[in-house]
């Protein structure tokens, strides 16, 4: 029984961001729990790699082209996976950037970069994802990738955090707004795991020092760890979990001030 709670077979899974790091290790999760897989973001060549990939592991894959900063690019990938598999089931809304700036020193386009990529985007792709359902009369599950830094602060990040304390609202208000419709909006708040955009600073002496201060676990997580959460908010698993925003941070979180 617990096994078929957290299946995802005959379900249709939406990634956005899946060309590389997160994306691309909960497309692979979706695959194994029995997913039809929509690979979406803009380096098209990496998803088409990914798509041969879950394939040839008997699974079910489309690479699609997505800039989650474009209206029109979101819903003709969604126009593309409902050619191909129908309606799409689970979004997982993982698409986002995070380079750094202090406050003093953002421009007005470092500042509205983040935000379109970052907040927007994910306002834009699970609006599209939910009114589709709507039409449709069927329900769903939106997974938005949030970050613990939408919880707290940290130095040279404001945009950063702004956008993902966006991100943890809009969760809950969309819960709100699309329970009667039986879509479930929850979030994943990771803390820090390893990924091609982090890996150089925790490789050095400062990034091992911030973790063995800042971690109570004293280490970064593993993509795996992720796993669970995940599944849980797609799946039946999670079927009366609407609203929710979980942290996956080792208790980075929780430590002491």
């Amino acid at each position: 029984m617990l096994e078929t709670n957290f299946s995802l077979a005959g379900k249709t899974v939406l990634v956005t961001g899946a060309s590389s790091g997160l994306g691309a290790h909960f497309a692979r999760l979706a695959r194994r729990a029995g997913a039809r897989v929509v690979l979406a973001a803009r380096r098209v060549e990496r998803l088409v790699q990914l798509a041969a990939e879950l394939q040839a592991d008997g699974g079910e894959a489309l690479a699609v082209a997505l800039d989650v900063t474009c209206r029109d690019s979101v819903e003709q990938a969604f126009d593309a996976a409902e050619a191909r598999f129908g309606a799409v089931d689970v979004v997982i809304n993982n698409a986002g950037v995070g380079d750094p700036g202090r406050f003093l020193e953002l421009g007005e386009d470092d500042w509205r970069h983040m935000l379109s990529t970052n907040l927007d985007g994910v306002f834009r792709v699970a609006q599209c994802a939910s009114q589709r359902l709507v039409r449709a009369g069927r329900g769903g599950s939106i997974v938005n990738i949030a970050s613990i830094l939408g919880l707290r602060v940290g130095s040279g990040l404001s945009h950063y955090c702004t956008a993902k304390a966006g991100v943890v609202q809009l969760t809950k208000a969309m819960a709100l707004e699309l329970a009667r419709h039986q879509i479930r909006v929850n979030a994943i708040a990771p803390g820090y795991f390893r990924t091609e955009m982090n890996d150089t600073y925790f490789d050095s002496e400062a990034g091992q020092q911030y973790i063995r201060s800042q971690v109570p676990l004293r280490r970064l997580g593993r993509l795996e760890e992720l796993d669970g959460p995940l599944l849980l908010l797609a799946s039946e698993a999670g079927a009366f979990m609407t609203g929710s925003v979980l942290a996956v941070d080792g208790g980075h979180l929780v430590n002491g001030l």
